[in-house]
């Protein structure tokens, strides 16, 4: 029996400091989510504005009179996906989650993997597809918790002009959309060409009219790349505040369970005390009964 309570006790004690690196793990989570947050908020501003340019730009020129090739859809031969994970681990069902959906839409739209090509941003997805035969065309690790655009700017560069030079002629993004700090969804979200301008958007009728020098063609030429890696690195702060979230909720749920199994075991440890103090008991008395 004291061999029972002592491994008990050693138990409770090794489950105590367990919940204790967890809970820490978990602030510190929740410290790099509040960061993020407002980094996204931050990064809105810039895009919205990028946004608005650009459209005021097309607005100018004729439907479907400028030949820039982000713009132009062409026969799809071959298609690029980025696919946005974490690192390391410890960040509950965010990446499997977000990996599960891009082997599921690999398998419905590219079964014999030949017409398509994925670039990496995290280790565990480059090692994922490595493992299953797939070779990354690029991919990017180490990235930190907040990343700048800087630290990011040569695999979204490389991600265009493999589009340019059409080593794919179409390019998603995949990645863990940040809903709340519990709660994210995967998406699966078209770069390349550029789909979303609409340069007839609300608001936008009483924009003041601009004389360019240069001309519209020239000056898109230099934006749209801009826009699209603006689009690109907005994807990778908000599955960098996804991972976050996902951390903080794993970490708390594995501090909760580290607080239940304790509540459990000090039940545990004090029923087979009692019992030891029983059975002890029981025998001084019989004990002491045979004495007499």
């Amino acid at each position: 029996m004291a061999g029972s309570l002592n491994e008990i006790k050693t138990r409770i004690a090794s489950t105590k400091k367990t919940s204790q690196i967890t809970g820490a793990m978990q602030m510190v989570s929740a410290a790099k989510l509040n960061k993020s947050e407002q980094a996204a908020k931050d990064f809105q501003v810039y895009a919205t504005a990028v946004r608005q340019i650009t459209n005021d730009l097309l607005s100018g020129i004729p439907t479907g009179s400028t030949s820039n090739p982000l713009l132009q859809a062409r026969p799809v031969k071959k298609t690029g996906y980025i696919v946005i994970t974490s690192d390391k681990g410890l960040v509950g069902g965010y990446n499997a989650n977000i990996l599960k959906a891009v082997m599921q839409l690999k398998k419905e739209y590219h079964p014999d993997g030949d017409d398509c090509e994925f670039i990496c941003i995290g280790g565990t997805g480059a090692d994922f597809f490595r493992a299953r035969g797939i070779e990354p065309v690029f991919e990017l690790r180490g990235l930190p918790d907040q990343p700048s655009f800087e630290q990011v700017s040569k695999i979204i560069s490389k991600s265009v002009e493999m589009y340019t030079n059409e080593i794919f002629d179409e390019l998603y993004v995949c990645y863990n959309h940040h809903v709340n700090s519990i709660t994210s969804q995967v998406r699966v979200q078209q770069m390349l060409p550029i789909v979303e301008l609409n340069p007839e958007d609300e608001g936008q009728d009483d924009r003041t009219s601009f004389e360019l020098e240069p001309d519209r063609d020239i000056i898109l030429e230099q934006l749209l790349p801009q826009y699209t890696e603006s689009l690109i690195y907005g994807a990778i702060v908000d599955a960098k505040t996804a991972e976050h979230a996902a951390g903080m909720t794993a970490m708390q749920a594995a501090t909760d369970n580290a607080h239940n199994l304790i509540n459990e075991l000090t039940i545990k440890y004090n029923r087979a005390r009692q019992a030891a103090i029983t059975n002890e008991i029981t025998e001084i008395v019989a004990g002491a009964n045979a004495l007499e």
